[in-house]
């Protein structure tokens, strides 16, 4: 079982994700969105279940700075255009199996945890 975390270095959300799961010795496979965006159907897996509307950081600076909370684009294109300015994605963005979250979500990952240790329990004989 391990944790797929994406993030920043810098975002305090994230070092608290990253955090949670050493505490709990579990492995996670970082992702840095500054040195790697997220890819479209990773984007994708997290709009599936919260949508767009979710995964976008309307108090970031760079949402700001890009004018974006006046040009009332939609949530699915400002996702599109999450993919080349990471930095308006809500993060961490978590994934433990085929569980996600966004944004600081302890007891989610906890559950998520729980959730995988069972399954894994019960394959065994």
């Amino acid at each position: 079982m391990n944790a797929q975390v994406f993030g920043f270095h810098d975002d305090f959300d994230t070092k608290k994700a990253l955090r949670f799961f050493s505490e709990r010795r579990i492995p996670v496979h970082f992702v840095n969105l500054d040195e790697r965006p997220a890819s479209r159907g990773e984007l994708r897996r997290f709009a599936d279940k919260f949508g767009a509307k979710a995964l976008i950081n309307r108090e970031a600076p760079r949402f700001k700075a890009l004018a974006l909370h006046v040009a009332g684009d939609s949530p699915e294109r400002l996702l599109e255009r999450a993919l080349a300015e990471p930095r308006l994605l809500r993060t961490p963005l978590v994934r433990i199996g085929q569980r996600v979250s966004i944004g600081h979500a302890p007891d989610d990952w906890k559950a998520a945890l729980d959730a995988a240790r069972g399954s894994h329990s019960q394959g065994r004989t």
